[in-house]
């Protein structure tokens, strides 16, 4: 069975380090679902995950807010970053070369439109700004972490801050 994990990152580096780590775990088909309000890190969290995958920390990262799906073409095959916050739905994804990105790896802001198209076993990250002070101003995360096997969200969160 499948651990949750809930940490504290402290700051941008913190999320962005996690994205890192999470850029020397994936494999071919795996999903990366990020839950959360606006603001919260997911772009964040996405952009620091594609430019450490693809080895370039100057990697041009546009957030597919309005194309609604970005590819990359990494040293270790390709990836996809959908951001579906405007969709209403499931119905709307073949359109989007939805099930020819699940050959690669795929990162999915606002998953809940995802439906029946949800991966079984995806990285689920669900994160929350510290109450209080908007994470702009702190930079202070909380995120949950589930859905891989348990040796591979530990070795995930393991440099990470732990609640």
């Amino acid at each position: 069975m499948a651990d949750t994990l809930h940490l504290t990152l402290f700051d941008l580096a913190a999320t962005e380090a996690l994205a890192a780590r999470a850029a020397t775990l994936v494999r071919a088909g795996d999903a990366i679902l990020l839950e959360g309000p606006l603001g919260a890190g997911k772009s964040a969290f996405c952009r620091a995950f594609l430019r450490a995958a693809a080895g370039d920390p100057m990697l041009e990262v546009p957030s597919p807010s309005f194309t609604l799906v970005q590819g990359y073409d990494l040293p270790s095959g390709p990836a996809h970053h959908f951001d579906l916050y405007r969709l209403s739905g499931p119905d709307e994804l073949e359109e989007l070369g939805w099930d020819e990105a699940r050959d690669g790896i795929v990162l999915v802001e606002w998953p809940g439109r995802l439906g029946w198209l949800t991966p079984d076993n995806a990285l689920r990250l669900s994160l929350a700004p510290e109450r209080g002070a908007p994470p702009e101003q702190t930079g202070r995360r909380h995120v949950t972490l589930s859905g891989w096997d348990t040796a591979r969200l530990r070795t995930l969160a393991a440099e990470a801050g732990r609640e």
